[in-house]
């Protein structure tokens, strides 16, 4: 903010609305009439620098499940139910693919004597799914054996106590379905579903101009189509802007944010995001059409009737500016070009 003073007889270089003009030599030339004022009052308050901007109401991580099983399809799930540990995601020649939790794919046939990460991935999902797979050590064993096999009788699987990636996928937590991508009948191919994660999140294409007003871990407000009004979260933002999507556009970077109920049943849908950077508490504000520009530098505002006094100026938002000067207080009335 700028440091400022009361001006008792400070030049003024422009009036926003209509300029202060010079004397005119002319002296047979009739005298300039006055711009035509008007009074605002300086208030007191809290003044936000927010936007409203458009996003997309979705679902996070989207991706086409791997699938290793080799046959027809013969059962495929709803699109939009929910599918957790141990449950199955669909049926290839009437054998269940079922969803585990972890981060490595499965990528092996994993059966007594083998050892590694995926091994101890597999008997943490045992043990989480109420069977006992011996000491949790990442060692294939039988008494992991013997626990496969108690899964498998109770999934309605070959009874092998070997597990492979024809038989699990595997995930980082639950998935929901999005969408069918083989129907039953049709041969399995390289995926049968494509999945997202659990939590909505609504996206937004941001202006790289409004960049400020996006801040890691900042509120939101979301506004749905019927009305319905939420909150969320900024969880991510990009740090690479995309080129416009069309001639004399604006370039953008994205913006996730993690919504957070009071959305309706919506899978889908275009959402008003209220955004905020910053917002100053408690201050005073007049309209910005008050800020007169000072010809020795800075702004000044001229109180109704009175002298003009050299002001800070703070946060524009929302078509006011944020100011203190000497004398100034709430309720005072300064002078402001005419409509």
């Amino acid at each position: 903010m700028r440091k400022g003073l009361l001006a008792g007889g400070v030049a003024v270089a422009a009036l926003a609305g209509g300029g202060v003009a010079a004397a005119s030599l002319d002296r047979s030339a009739p005298p300039p009439s006055p711009a035509a004022v008007a009074t605002a009052e300086i208030t007191r308050g809290d003044l936000a620098d927010a936007e409203t901007v458009g996003g997309t109401l979705g679902y996070e991580n989207r991706r086409e499940l791997p699938n290793a099983a080799r046959g027809t399809v013969t059962w495929t799930p709803e699109e939009g139910a929910v599918v957790r540990r141990g449950k199955r995601l669909y049926a290839v020649s009437g054998k269940s693919v079922v969803l585990l939790y972890g981060t490595m794919p499965m990528y092996r046939e994993l059966t007594t004597g083998t050892s590694g990460r995926d091994v101890l991935q597999l008997e943490r999902n045992l043990k989480a799914l109420g069977y006992d797979p011996g000491t949790v050590d990442g060692d294939f064993t039988w008494s992991t054996r013997s626990a496969v096999r108690d899964w498998q009788e109770d999934r309605n699987l070959d009874e092998t106590g070997v597990v492979g990636p024809e038989q699990v996928v595997i995930a980082s937590g639950a998935v929901r379905v999005a969408e069918v991508t083989t129907e039953p009948g049709m041969p399995a191919g390289r995926s049968v579903i494509a999945t997202t994660g659990t939590k909505r999140v609504v996206h937004v294409d941001l202006a790289a101009s409004d960049q400020q007003l996006a801040r890691l871990g900042a509120a939101v407000t979301l506004e749905m189509p019927d009305g319905r009004t939420g909150k969320g979260r900024i969880t991510s933002i990009g740090t690479v802007a995309k080129p416009p999507a069309e001639p004399g556009g604006e370039a953008t970077v994205d913006v996730e944010i993690t919504a957070r109920g009071g959305l309706g049943r919506f899978d889908q849908a275009p959402v008003d995001v209220g955004l905020t950077s910053e917002t100053r508490k408690d201050v005073l504000s007049v309209p910005v059409e008050a800020l007169l520009a000072l010809r020795e530098g800075g702004y000044g505002v001229k109180v109704d009737k009175g002298a003009v006094v050299v002001v800070e100026t703070g946060l524009f938002a929302a078509g006011r500016v944020e100011i203190e000067g000497p004398g100034l207080a709430e309720g005072m009335k300064v002078e402001v070009p005419a409509e």
